[in-house]
C-alpha cells in the first residue's frame, strides 16, 4: 500500500501513556506507521510523534488500515530491550474485530503464512514453505450475520489476523485483501484494532496493561495479567 499514493489522514495520534523510557500511543486508521516508499508518503505516525517526542523510535508496526496501540521507545536501551520482548513473545497483545458470519466460540489458528510476493503486500497460506503461525480467539457475540471477536497473535506475520480469520470463513469487514467484495463494502474501513498491550516495564520491572477501546465497539476486556506470575490466564 505504501507503494501508491494514500489519502491524508486527518485524524491524529492520542497519546495512552508515556514516561522518561518509552510512549504508548493510539494509531488511528489510515495512517502509516512509518514513512512508504512513495516520495508523497512521508507522513506517519512515527513522523508526528517525533515532532513532539524526538527521540522516539519505533519498536513495532501496525498496517495502516488498522487502528490501535502502539509501543515506541525513547531511548536507545529501552528500544533493544522492548525488541527482545517482541522477540522473545513476551509482550501480549489483543485485537478486537468485527468478522463476517458466526464464529466458533473460541479456538486457534495455526497455518502457516508466507508472503505472496506476484500480489504484494498479501500474504497466503503455505503448508510447506510458509513461516509459524498462531492466532487465538474468542467470540464476544454475534448478530446480524457477524461476530465480534477478541484475536490474540502468539506470532505477529503480516497480515496474520486479516489471513487466518479469512482462511476459516470469517473474514474482518472492511479487509481489501482478503474479504470478498460483499464483505469488504459492509464497513467503511477496517474493522480491527489493537485494543490491549500488556508488558514488563523494562525499567521498573511493573507488569502494564494498556487499553484502548476500538471506536467500532462497545466491548469490554478483562485486563491482560502477567503469565509468569498467572498460568490461569485465558484469551
Amino acid at each position: 500500500m505504501s507503494d501508491f499514493r494514500v489519502p491524508y489522514c486527518q485524524e491524529n495520534y492520542r497519546l495512552v501513556f508515556s514516561d522518561k523510557q518509552l510512549l504508548v500511543v493510539d494509531k488511528p486508521a489510515g495512517l502509516l506507521s512509518v514513512p512508504g516508499r512513495h516520495p508523497d508518503n512521508q507522513d506517519s505516525l512515527i513522523g508526528r510523534v517525533q515532532r513532539h517526542y524526538p527521540e522516539a523510535r519505533i519498536v513495532h508496526r501496525l498496517d495502516m488500515a488498522t487502528s490501535g496501540l502502539m509501543l515506541m521507545a525513547r531511548d536507545a536501551d529501552t528500544h533493544r530491550q522492548l525488541s527482545k520482548l517482541f522477540e522473545r513473545r513476551q509482550i501480549q497483545k489483543r485485537y478486537l474485530a468485527v468478522v463476517a458470519g458466526t464464529t466458533a466460540l473460541q479456538g486457534s489458528i495455526g497455518v502457516p503464512l508466507i508472503c505472496d510476493w506476484p500480489r504484494r503486500p498479501r500474504q497466503k497460506v503455505d503448508w510447506q514453505n510458509g513461516k509459524k503461525a498462531l492466532t487465538r480467539f474468542r467470540r464476544l457475540h454475534s448478530e446480524s450475520g457477524q461476530s465480534t471477536v477478541v484475536l490474540e497473535p502468539v506470532t505477529g506475520r503480516s497480515h496474520q489476523l486479516r489471513l487466518h480469520m479469512a482462511h476459516i470463513g470469517n473474514p474482518i469487514l472492511g479487509c481489501e485483501f482478503y474479504a470478498p467484495d460483499t464483505v469488504r463494502r459492509r464497513a467503511n474501513r477496517l474493522l480491527l484494532h489493537a485494543t490491549q498491550l500488556g508488558f514488563t516495564h523494562p525499567a521498573s520491572g511493573e507488569w502494564l496493561t494498556l487499553d484502548s477501546p476500538a471506536p467500532f465497539s462497545n466491548a469490554s476486556l478483562t485486563p491482560l495479567t502477567d503469565r509468569a506470575h498467572d498460568r490461569t490466564a485465558s484469551v
